[in-house]
């Protein structure tokens, strides 16, 4: 196993990890939890790098890197779920149970911005893991017919602006954690600092949601003729 190939085997390792830490209600594991998700959104860029400058692309990498990047996607939305989502939403409320979150605990890490406060709806979720789910089904077709889709420039803005959405998530999960413990809600540096956080989450979501929907848009009009002959 070459390096590229083991960057990616390390991610898909840490991911139930990633998926986890942030429902323990503690600033320590809610911060680790953060440092393992920005190593390895980094590290999604490293290991292709690695594998297309250093001539180590193999049929093994091809497999492991979207795989590694699918479950990450899937691990992060596990929590974000539970911790701001919606508590009367069917499906947050199913996984909050399923993983026996304690009810103080769930749906209590809304964004607070400068322009309001702000959930997680599942249609979110649905629609980012859904465009995924029909663009990797949508590629191997393609591949079949011998055509590679490669990334557009719309889903390569929409996968930065997602790392950001979901690092300050992250991050928010923590950062409220010791807000709570220390007892610092409500001052002045602690709500601009709050509310800068939960602005820069809410406005990357919307900007992920809306790039999600352009860059698929824009699959399907350059490629929807491969499967309409």
């Amino acid at each position: 196993m070459n390096l590229p190939n083991a960057i990616s085997a390390a991610r898909i390792i840490v991911s139930p990890l990633i998926a986890l830490l942030p429902l323990v209600p503690s600033p320590l594991w809610r911060a680790v939890a953060f440092a393992l998700y920005i190593v390895s959104a980094v590290s999604d860029y490293f290991d292709g790098w690695f594998a297309r400058t250093r001539g180590m692309v193999t049929d093994l990498g091809k497999a492991l890197d979207p795989l590694a990047d699918k479950l990450l996607l899937v691990a992060t939305f596990v929590p974000m779920l539970v911790l701001q989502g919606k508590s009367g939403d069917a499906v947050a409320a199913f996984v909050a149970g399923a993983l026996h979150i304690a009810p103080g605990n769930a749906f209590g890490f809304p964004f607070v911005t400068w322009f309001g406060t702000f959930t997680l709806p599942f249609w979110v979720v649905a629609v980012v893991l859904g465009r995924e789910l029909f663009m990797t089904v949508f590629r191997q077709m393609a591949q079949r017919k011998g055509v590679v889709i490669a990334a557009n420039y719309p889903a390569k803005v929409k996968t930065v602006m997602q790392y950001i959405w979901v690092g300050a998530a992250y991050f928010w999960f923590g950062m409220q954690t010791i807000a709570e413990r220390r007892h610092v809600d409500g001052q002045p540096l602690w709500n601009f600092f709050a509310q800068l956080v939960g602005s820069i989450g809410v406005v990357t979501m919307w900007l992920a949601v809306g790039l999600t929907i352009a860059s698929f848009a824009n699959y399907l009009r350059r490629y929807g003729a491969l499967f309409a002959r």
